[in-house]
């Protein structure tokens, strides 16, 4: 009979661990949510409005500290702020495995403020739409990366925005590469349209 007893009331206990080990894990799964990390801001270019985030890729960073060097100088050479402008923007907004979600979209620091709300919709609703949430880095979806940006001709040329019209507007053809072949297919070429928006230049349009 003790035996018996005994034999049960290990039975119990061991029963008991394991009810105990799976309300656990049911809770882990079900109900703890990881801590999600502030992106923090490390670099900005105050008087422009630019600001560089930790989270941003090494290549981005890079781009990131010559923009400074060239809007920090005495004096501005507009073809190479607009030149450097231009790629940091393809990288940033077509490279997606850096983006946390379908609403982190890329490219918001060059776009002309007046047109930022329906910019963000369409690329929601369109090149950003299938990202899958990466807010807790456990994403698997393989996205695409940007490398080989060249800049192959710049223009000034009249450009007319709302009612207003910028006599000498830059026009920026550019091409690119990714760094995975299965995105090939992707969009690899633009026109990219900047317009003299105070001391800034600002993206009005994209094709």
């Amino acid at each position: 009979m003790k035996k018996k007893k005994i034999r049960k009331l290990i039975v119990g206990i061991l029963l008991l661990a394991l009810l105990v080990l799976v309300g656990l894990f049911v809770y882990d799964k079900l109900f703890k949510k990881d801590e999600v990390k502030e992106v923090k801001v490390i670099s900005k270019i105050d008087k422009y409005g630019y600001t560089l985030k930790e989270n941003k890729p090494k290549e981005y960073k890079d781009m990131f500290k010559e923009l400074e060097k060239i809007l920090n100088g005495d004096k501005v050479d507009e073809e190479k702020y607009v030149s450097q402008i231009s790629k940091m923007y393809i990288y940033d907004f077509y490279s997606l495995n850096d983006k946390t979600a379908k609403t982190d979209v890329g490219g918001v620091d060059f776009v002309y403020k007046v047109a930022l709300e329906n910019y963000l919709k369409k690329a929601e609703d369109t090149y950003y739409k299938y990202v899958e949430s990466n807010i807790y880095n456990n994403r698997k979806q393989t996205l695409p990366v940007v490398t080989n940006i060249q800049v192959e001709e710049i223009t000034q040329k009249a450009f007319a925005y709302g009612d207003k019209t910028d006599e000498k507007a830059y026009f920026v053809n550019v091409a690119w590469e990714y760094t995975n072949s299965a995105f090939n297919g992707y969009q690899k070429e633009a026109t990219l349209v900047f317009i003299h928006d105070d001391i800034k230049l600002s993206l009005v349009e994209l094709h």
